[in-house]
């Protein structure tokens, strides 16, 4: 296979909107089925308006601004740590690089779908089950590859991309706004994956029972309010996010 990174025009994008609509069409053409969807997350902090998302929350979205108190945290965690090299069926997350421009959207949908027990209810047969077989035994350079060579995972994206209530910027615009996932692997411990970093990033053991999820206490803790909350000590001040969580439909 040819190196990802000898290509000299990149392939780019239009940009995924965070529209629980959009990102759960896309799930249900890619093979999760009607029992699956996303769902809007309103508050991290107020009971009344967190019980309206179902449960168990099996992943959670999170959309950011990529401010520079981000990138340096990034940089400076990421400095101590080697590249990712994993694969195989004994892997303990599935990671996906990112080397398509504004695709955060979708490696973040394909690591929330991938991992967990979305992965177990994915469609025999469907585009993405046979994605997936193909990845599984593929390093992250190789794995990257074949996602920016995946037809039918382009397709699948563009028609996403079209449904979202606000105008699409165009694929090849510089945007901002930043996804990353937050889900819990098979061994109970929570990880926080993003196709810009070096590999999968654990995040502590968050617990083996249903209701130990993404949105519990301990969940939202050991993730997207420890995100948070760098950003907040650090004087990042532009705190606008929003966030989706993966759980049961309630159609």
């Amino acid at each position: 296979m040819a190196d990802p990174k000898a290509i000299t025009s990149p392939k780019a994008f239009v940009p995924l909107e965070n529209n629980p609509e959009v990102m759960t069409s896309l799930i249900h053409q890619l093979g999760l089925p009607p029992s699956l969807a996303f769902h809007d997350v309103y508050s991290l902090t107020d009971p009344s308006l967190l019980s309206f998302v179902p449960r168990p929350a099996l992943a959670l979205l999170l959309v950011f601004p990529i401010t520079s108190t981000y990138e340096k945290f990034r940089q400076s965690e990421d400095s101590s740590r080697s590249e990712y090299s994993g694969s195989g069926s004994s892997e303990e997350i599935v990671w996906f690089k990112q080397t398509i421009r504004n695709a955060c959207g979708l490696i973040g949908l394909l690591h929330a779908v991938c991992n967990g027990p979305a992965r177990g209810m994915i469609a025999e047969g469907s585009s993405l089950e046979r994605l997936l077989k193909q990845a599984i035994p593929l390093k992250p350079v190789e794995r990257a590859e074949l996602l920016y060579k995946s037809q039918a995972l382009e397709a699948a994206h563009q028609g996403a991309a079209a449904k979202g209530d606000s105008a699409a910027p165009s694929a090849n615009d510089a945007v901002d706004l930043h996804f990353v996932c937050f889900v819990k692997g098979e061994g109970g411990r929570l990880w926080e994956l993003d196709g810009r970093r070096k590999g999968p990033l654990d995040r502590g053991h968050l617990g083996n029972d249903e209701g130990d999820d993404v949105l519990s206490e301990k969940g939202m803790e050991l993730g997207v309010k420890a995100f948070l909350k760098r950003e907040e000590e650090a004087g990042g001040g532009e705190l606008r996010f929003s966030c989706v969580a993966l759980g049961p439909s309630l159609d």
